[in-house]
C-alpha cells in the first residue's frame, strides 16, 4: 500500500498525519508513505525526524485585514495558488499512492483536491469540532470524512460519507495509576492540579498560575501543582515565583518549562487547567481527568471555544473564555472544586464517557476500505 498524508503548518495537523502513518504501519508494515507539506511548517522538522520522506510545495492562506504588508502577503499567496495545482499532480505523479488522506491546513487542499480528481481514493481527517477552511472545501471531494467529534459534521457537507473516529492520542495516557503516577512524581494524595500552555505556554494561564500558587500555597491547602509555563514564560515565570517566594520544586509542587512526563502528570492529575486544542482535549478524554478550559481566542475559527463547549456541555469541563479568565475567577471555581471533590470526580467521568477508545481501528477501517477501491 503506498500513503500520502498531506497537513501541516501546525502540529495539531502534522501529529494526526503521523498518528494515522503509524496505525497503518501496525497493519501493514510494508506500507509505504510519503508526506506533504510546506518547507517552512513544523512539518519540515517532524516528518523526516520521524523517518518519513517529506515532499514541499509553496501555499500560504490569505489575509483579510488590508495594509501594504498583507497585500504583498496576498500577492504571494496567489502566486502559490496559481502553481499549486501543478505541483500537486506532479509530487501525485511521481510517488503514484494507492490513497491520499488529508489532515488540514492549507497544503492539504491543492494535494487532496489533485488527488480526488485523478481518480485516487481520498478522505480526511478533521480534528476540531468546528472544521477549518480546507477540510469545509474537501469534504465535498473526498470519498470519506473521519471525524474527531460527531459535532463538526453540522459545519460541513450534508452528504459526506463520515465516520466519527476520535483523534488519536500518544501511548500510555490511558493506562497509568493514579495512585503509582502520584508516588513516581512523590506527591501525596492531596487534590493534584496540572496547568500548563502547551509547549510555548499561554500568557493568560501563567499569570492565573502565578497567583493561584502562591493562594494555595500560603493558605497550606492539601493541594499538589504541575505547571509548566513553556517557552514564552521562562524568563518571567520563575521571576514571579521568587518574588512571591515559591519555590520552583518541593513536596507538593512541581514548576518547570516543559512537561516531558505528560501521561505521568495527568494520571496524577484530579483537575487540569490548559486550552482546548484538539488533541490536549482527547487525552483529557483518555485520562479521565476533569478541567479548567481557557480556549485560544487567536485560532482560525474560534475553534478552540467550539472544541471547550463540547466537553463543558458533557459536564466534563468548565470552560472560561480568555476575556474572563482573571486569577481570581480561576481561583473561585479551583476553590469550590476543591470543597467539592464529587464534582471534580464526576467531571473525570464525564471525560471519560467522551472518549472513543477504539480510535485506531476506526482509523484502519477507513483505511482499509479505501484500498479496497483500488482492486
Amino acid at each position: 500500500m503506498k500513503v500520502l498524508l498531506a497537513g501541516g503548518g501546525t502540529g495539531g495537523h502534522i501529529n494526526p498525519a503521523l498518528a494515522i502513518a503509524s496505525i497503518i504501519k501496525q497493519h501493514d508494515p510494508s506500507a509505504e508513505f510519503l508526506f506533504v507539506g510546506t518547507p517552512n511548517g513544523m512539518e519540515a522538522r517532524l516528518v523526516p525526524a520521524a523517518g518519513y520522506a517529506l515532499e514541499t510545495m509553496h501555499i500560504a492562506g490569505f489575509q483579510r485585514k488590508l495594509n501594504w504588508k498583507n497585500i504583498k502577503r496576498n500577492c504571494r499567496a496567489a502566486y502559490y495558488l496559481a502553481t499549486s495545482q501543478h505541483r500537486a499532480k506532479q509530487i501525485l505523479k511521481q510517488f503514484q499512492p494507492d490513497i491520499a488522506i488529508g489532515t488540514g491546513g492549507y497544503v492539504a487542499g491543492p494535494i487532496l483536491h489533485a488527488a480526488a480528481h485523478m481518480g485516487i481514493p481520498c478522505a480526511i481527517h478533521e480534528q476540531n469540532a468546528f472544521p477549518g477552511v480546507t477540510n469545509k472545501m474537501l469534504a465535498k471531494e473526498v470519498d470519506h470524512v473521519m471525524l474527531t467529534v460527531e459535532k463538526a459534521l453540522d459545519y460541513l457537507h450534508p452528504d459526506c460519507a463520515y465516520t466519527v473516529t476520535g483523534l488519536p492520542v500518544r501511548g500510555g495516557i490511558a493506562g497509568m495509576d493514579r495512585a503509582a503516577a502520584r508516588k513516581k512524581l512523590g506527591f501525596d494524595d492531596g487534590m493534584c492540579i496540572l496547568s500548563f500552555g502547551g509547549s510555548l505556554g499561554a500568557g493568560c494561564i501563567n499569570e492565573a498560575m502565578a497567583k493561584v500558587i502562591p493562594w494555595h500555597t500560603e493558605k497550606g491547602m492539601a493541594i499538589n501543582h504541575i505547571h509548566g509555563y513553556g517557552g514564552m514564560g521562562k524568563e518571567s515565570f520563575p521571576k514571579a515565583m521568587a518574588d512571591a517566594g515559591i519555590p520552583m520544586k518541593s513536596d507538593r509542587l512541581r514548576i518547570t518549562e516543559y512537561i516531558n512526563d505528560m501521561d505521568v502528570c495527568l494520571a496524577a492529575a484530579d483537575l487540569v487547567i490548559c486550552r482546548s486544542g484538539a488533541s490536549t482535549l482527547a487525552e483529557l478524554e483518555a485520562a479521565g481527568r476533569g478541567s479548567i478550559l481557557i480556549p485560544s481566542p487567536i485560532v482560525t475559527g474560534n475553534h478552540q471555544l467550539h472544541n471547550a463547549n463540547v466537553l463543558g456541555d458533557a459536564g466534563a469541563a468548565i470552560v472560561i473564555e480568555q476575556k474572563d479568565a482573571s486569577p481570581e475567577r480561576i481561583i473561585q471555581e479551583i476553590e469550590k472544586l476543591y470543597q467539592d471533590r464529587s464534582r471534580l470526580t464526576e467531571m473525570g467521568q464525564n471525560a471519560k464517557a467522551l472518549e472513543i477508545s477504539d480510535t485506531d481501528e476506526r482509523i484502519w477501517n477507513v483505511v482499509s476500505a479505501l484500498y479496497q477501491k483500488t482492486k
